[in-house]
């Protein structure tokens, strides 16, 4: 891909003081003609359907950017295949979105005919599965009681922003974990929470971090996991899992940490990883009992677990794995996002032309 930038900024709305200084000074008539939010225009008119049926906010907070940085290579691939999904009637509304685009082109090494067969999969698996309204639909109302046998759940987030989610798979008990719910039951939860980052985490730490996210750090600790775990529902779970993860949701991981890795699993590890794609293998350290310098070398002291070496106990909510800690907790974050994305639709439809 070229290395030439177009670096696009998009509005999101910031109370505190120093951001409403700023924007005092950004949003002037002679900032609008010649500055950011004209450039912004240019780069995103051709993405203006993605906001189409969003609802118009109005607020009275101040105005700050959120830096979207794109190799324009790359916009003119996604424009051309964003041309290809309309001629076949491939591409609804909610998915008209630049990012979405990139993260399948990506995940096909910008192969649009592959790329288009991916994505028309997607689309027939999420009508068949039920995917788009399943935040709504599913009540995992076991999800208490699955923690204790099966410790899992996005906790903070990293040093650029990202949001950290944390699996002890080391430690999962099978047997409990059948009585407490069903297979089905677990991987439609699993589903739910990566509707879940795309709709409330990634908007959230975006904001948050005022650039553009939609990827995550994983911790995946394997203590005690050996040979003869990776047996029946754990293999079978891990496996339909993976399986939705990457024809579905790809290139949302940015990288993984898998921690305590001693011999058996290592064994396991050297076996599996030459059939992974290289570039998910690029995202992968395999660390063994001496990780903490390296988690901290992505992730604050603050925003890490105790258990992993942090200083966050989360003791009020239950332990960091059930208190969900992050942005996207933060709803004010929430009313700012929608709002951002909706200012963005007025500034290009008043800009166009």
């Amino acid at each position: 891909m070229s290395k030439k930038l177009d670096r696009i900024s998009s509005p999101c709305f910031c109370n505190n003081e120093k951001c409403k200084q700023k924007s005092e000074a950004e949003n002037s008539e002679e900032r609008v003609k010649s500055g950011i939010l004209h450039k912004a225009k240019n780069a995103s008119s051709k993405l203006k359907n993605s906001f189409k049926n969003r609802s118009r906010k109005k607020s009275d907070a101040g105005v700050c950017e959120i830096e979207d940085v794109r190799s324009i290579e790359e916009q003119n691939i996604v424009e051309s295949f964003r041309q290809a999904l309309i001629v076949d009637n491939l591409l609804p509304s909610r998915f008209d979105d630049y990012h979405v685009m990139l993260r399948f082109l990506k995940a096909r090494k910008f192969n649009i005919e592959k790329t288009k067969i991916m994505w028309a999969n997607m689309l027939q698996w999420r009508k068949e599965y039920g995917a788009d309204s399943i935040m709504e639909d599913l009540d995992f109302k076991e999800l208490n009681e699955v923690q204790k046998c099966y410790a899992q759940g996005y906790h903070g987030i990293d040093k650029n922003g990202r949001p950290i989610y944390i699996e002890r798979l080391g430690t999962i008990d099978v047997d409990m974990l059948m009585q407490i719910t069903t297979m089905d039951r677990l991987v439609r939860y699993k589903v739910q929470e990566f509707e879940k980052s795309l709709a409330v985490r990634f908007p959230a730490c975006s904001v948050s971090a005022n650039t553009h996210i939609d990827s995550s750090t994983t911790i995946l600790d394997v203590q005690g996991l050996g040979l003869m775990s990776l047996t029946g529902p754990v293999t079978e779970f891990i496996k339909f899992v993976q399986k939705i993860d990457n024809d579905n949701y790809p290139e949302t991981l940015y990288r993984m940490f898998i921690i305590n890795a001693g011999p058996g699993f290592r064994l396991i590890w050297n076996a599996v990883k030459p059939l992974l794609d290289p570039d998910t293998t690029s995202k992968i350290e395999v660390l063994g009992n001496k990780y903490q310098d390296k988690l901290l070398e992505a992730i604050d002291h603050s925003e890490l677990p105790e258990f992993l070496g942090g200083s966050c106990t989360c003791e009020n909510e239950g332990g960091c794995l059930r208190s969900d800690k992050g942005p996207w907790k933060d709803e004010n974050l929430l009313k700012i996002d929608q709002n951002t994305q909706v200012h963005l639709l007025e500034n290009v439809s008043t800009n166009a032309g």
